[in-house]
């Protein structure tokens, strides 16, 4: 459902669209009570109009949102409002690093530096119990700050009888592989739907810091 400049979320007022995805569209928007631009994604009519996925998917972004770390996208609010249910991110200016792949190589400084941030932000939300499971150059965005790893997406995670999670199957040789031509494309697929990618049910301390 697309959004016009001017609608109201609760207390967040869309400005301008920024993009489409997997999950539905985000917008840059404004949260009038703090009085900071904000992303706001809305979440894809099939995510919203299931209760069962709705609420998983709730329960599982209030674990996100405890992820702290200035190379992470912070996740802000969730809500819902006359039956679209939307999920409130920190508003980044930049681009990803996909597009400025397109470019060309990277210098090898920067290289270094930017893959120093991500595997930084990876460990800590491995010790939150939290696995990110779609990283790519279109789920990083390039900032002044640095570099920000975004959008934990949503995918439907692999649990045992026991309800434990278990571990990704290793890809047989047959299995297709991606350039970085594939993995920069707009067309990179998406993650399978269901719940925020990789959140783990596993107590935090059994991964290793």
């Amino acid at each position: 459902m697309a959004l016009t400049s001017g609608t109201r979320l609760g207390p967040y007022e869309i400005l301008a669209p920024v993009g489409a995805g997997g999950m539905g569209e985000v917008y840059r928007a404004r949260d009038t009570r703090l009085g900071r631009d904000v992303a706001v994604k809305i979440l894809s009519t099939h995510l919203s109009s299931d209760p069962d996925l709705k609420q998983r998917f709730e329960r599982e972004a209030r674990a996100v949102s405890l992820l702290t770390h200035p190379n992470v996208c912070c996740l802000y609010d969730i809500g819902s409002q006359d039956g679209t249910a939307f999920i409130v991110m920190e508003y980044l200016e930049g681009e990803t690093l996909a597009v400025r792949l397109r470019a060309g190589p990277l210098p090898l400084p920067l290289s270094l530096k930017i893959g120093v941030e991500i595997a930084d932000a990876l460990d800590k939300a491995h010790c939150e119990g939290i696995i990110h499971r779609d990283l790519k150059p279109g789920n990083i965005m390039l900032t002044k700050s640095g570099a920000k790893l975004m959008d934990f997406g949503l995918a439907k995670p692999v649990t045992t009888m026991l309800g434990g999670v278990a571990p990704a199957p290793i890809p047989s040789q047959d299995a297709p592989t991606m350039s970085a031509r594939d993995l920069t494309s707009p067309n990179a697929p998406f993650t399978e739907h269901g719940t925020i990618s990789g959140v783990d049910s596993r107590p935090a301390s059994r991964f290793p810091k």
